[in-house]
């Protein structure tokens, strides 16, 4: 069993405290705030968002300043960076807002709902100089580099196939009218398939050739999709397959031994919550608020999602195959399967590698924006990402393949500072 640690990259130094607000302080943005308030390098200043009570519960447990529009957000002179959280079809907007006022920003998945708010995006952050970070979370976390950094090793070989899946109760989960129009939210493809794709690109290397996709949407009650599955095919010919089936009847946490049964809900409110929606009585904003900040359900939420030993939840299960091994997702890292036995990696973060899901996005912020390093999951990569998440839609649509057009390598460079000591 071999354990990775990784120490801070700026000993001794005076911390210099970049100064943030947040966009959009729904489930999302709540999400957000351990990593927030667990990353001292971050200075949480300013929120916005239409809500009253959330407004309210934001400024009195950070002390912070609150707006009711993003434009009075983006005008704030001493905010430095915004994290975007807003409904999906406000992302393109606030981004390009924040980056006309001068301040860099991490925009949360799906990055846009076209390809060409995805552009201007990207021009916006160009014209005026700021950093712009497709926040796509799962595969910044460690298993998934570790993965990424042995396939480049190329002890293994040639990746040969990357398979992921994944069974949620994504559906289950409160939702707004805006979440529930296909036109506004995207359903189940839209929120969640950005993680699976993005995860897929990083380890394969990043230039999808083509895609094709399928989308269901099997619950009346719910006028948005709830599955997709997709094919894909990289450029040097390695196929990868993606699949969510977000409806909540079997959870994917079950298929490890150390796994359970619970995600948002347990095994009983599924069933109370399903009764719900079925027979009309359920309250979908008063469910929703309770896993908002100050929510009734905020903490165990949030902490449930966050627990110490990993189960597949939203990206779900991570299978790489190349010529001599097999990778996957272990209890606290991943397994290596290869021509000497299995090795259990044991990853075991500090504060500067990101022991929450979602800091390792902030983290990459930071170093670029205070110490010129370099921003990885740009726009540009961003957008790569979301052509083939838009692309499964498209091709469901169709009943056809998706020739891709937009995608982007890997940076180079991108593995340099990431060490499994040990094994490599």
């Amino acid at each position: 069993m071999t354990t990775v640690n990784r120490e801070s990259t700026h000993p001794g130094t005076p911390v210099r405290k970049l100064k943030m607000g947040m966009i959009g302080i729904g489930v999302g943005g709540t999400e957000m705030l351990p990593a927030m308030e667990a990353m001292e390098e971050l200075d949480l200043i300013a929120g916005a968002d239409p809500n009253p009570t959330t407004l309210e519960r934001f400024k009195a447990r950070y002390g912070a300043r609150t707006y009711t529009s993003a434009e009075a957000l983006c005008q704030d002179p001493d905010v430095e960076a915004v994290w975007v959280s807003s409904p999906n079809r406000f992302h393109a907007e606030h981004a390009i807002l924040a980056a006309n006022n001068g301040k860099h920003v991490v925009v949360e998945k799906p990055m846009a709902v076209s390809l060409q708010e995805a552009e201007q995006m990207i021009e916006a952050a160009d014209r005026n100089g700021v950093k712009l970070l497709a926040g796509h979370t799962r595969s910044f976390t460690m298993p998934v580099r570790a993965m990424r950094k042995i396939i480049q090793s190329g002890k293994l070989g040639r990746v040969r196939a990357i398979h992921l899946f994944a069974y949620t109760d994504w559906m289950l989960r409160p939702r707004s009218a805006d979440e529930l129009d296909i036109n506004q939210g995207g359903g189940l493809p839209y929120r969640q398939a950005p993680h699976q794709l993005d995860t897929v690109r990083l380890l394969g290397g990043g230039q999808l050739r083509s895609l094709r996709g399928t989308t269901g949407q099997w619950m009346p009650e719910r006028t948005i999709p709830g599955y997709y599955s997709a094919h894909m095919e990289f450029e040097d010919g390695t196929p990868a397959s993606v699949m969510h089936d977000g409806y909540g009847y079997f959870i994917g946490a079950e298929l490890v031994k150390w796994g359970h049964s619970n995600q948002r809900y347990t095994p009983e409110q599924r069933v109370d919550v399903r009764k719900q929606i079925l027979n009309g009585t359920r309250n979908e904003e008063e469910d929703k608020q309770a896993i908002r900040i100050g929510g009734d359900w905020e903490r165990k939420v949030f902490q449930r999602e966050n627990e110490a030993s990993w189960v597949p939840e939203d990206l779900g299960v991570v299978v790489v195959s190349c010529d001599r091994g097999v990778m996957r997702h272990s209890e606290h890292g991943i397994y290596v399967y290869d021509n000497d036995g299995v090795h259990d990696i044991v990853l075991e973060p500090n504060r500067h590698m990101g022991t929450a899901q979602r800091r390792a996005e902030l983290e990459e912020l930071y170093d670029s924006v205070v110490h010129g390093k370099p921003l990885w999951h740009d726009g540009r990569w961003g957008m790569a990402t979301l052509e083939a998440t838009l692309a499964i839609g498209e091709s469901s649509r169709l009943r056809k393949e998706v020739i891709l057009s937009h995608q982007i390598p890997v940076p180079a460079g991108y593995d340099d500072d990431f060490q499994v000591p040990g094994y490599l």
